[in-house]
């Protein structure tokens, strides 16, 4: 009998692309309990904060939501450049074997710049896939800003953008160790009944 030809199943990644800020360096609120001083119960209380004490940055991120692997580097700019210089990071950063990337962003002007084009010409094996107006929660990047901030930023102060570079840093570092797969939608959990 003759065997047909079948040819091997693409390897393809995709990789959803964002950046999360202006974020500047002041107090981020946590979730931690108060008691009340006194017998009656009060609103719970903090130390206002006036704001930006230093400049203000971005973090541009990719996540891989097959495997849950993140990427995040911080620009004190959101520039053009500053995100083709990023997009250069996440092509060192996938793969070698990868046939196709499926790079999946939102509408803002600076992903669909031209050097944004040049880019895509450089490296042909990379595909943007631009996600409808108003339709961010189709980007899994957007739920994962949720995990970075919270993992990050919750409940600390910061006195400078150095500090939140860092702290960013760390975070992702902290992901990757305990990565699994993204999945969009709800958790879905057991029900005893």
């Amino acid at each position: 009998m003759e065997q047909l030809y079948t040819a091997p199943p693409e390897r393809s990644v995709v990789v959803c692309l964002d950046e999360m800020g202006p974020q500047a360096s002041k107090s981020y609120p946590g979730q931690r309990l108060v008691k009340p001083a006194g017998p009656r119960a009060e609103r719970a209380r903090q130390e206002i904060d006036y704001g930006r004490r230093d400049v203000a940055g971005y973090v541009f991120g990719a996540l891989q939501p097959a495997t849950g692997a993140a990427l995040t580097t911080t620009y004190e700019r959101r520039t053009t450049a500053n995100w083709v210089d990023f997009l250069e990071r996440v092509e060192s950063w996938i793969a070698p074997d990868a046939e196709r990337v499926y790079a999946v962003v939102d509408n803002l002007k600076i992903h669909g710049g031209m050097d944004v084009l040049l880019f895509a010409l450089a490296y042909p094996c990379w595909e943007f896939v631009f996600q409808p107006k108003y339709a961010a929660y189709l980007n899994l990047i957007e739920p994962w800003w949720k995990v970075l901030r919270s993992l990050a930023l919750k409940g600390r102060r910061f006195n400078a953008w150095a500090e939140i570079e860092q702290a960013v840093e760390r975070a992702t570092t902290y992901w990757n160790q305990h990565k699994h797969p993204f999945i969009w939608g709800r958790r879905r959990r057991h029900c005893q009944c």
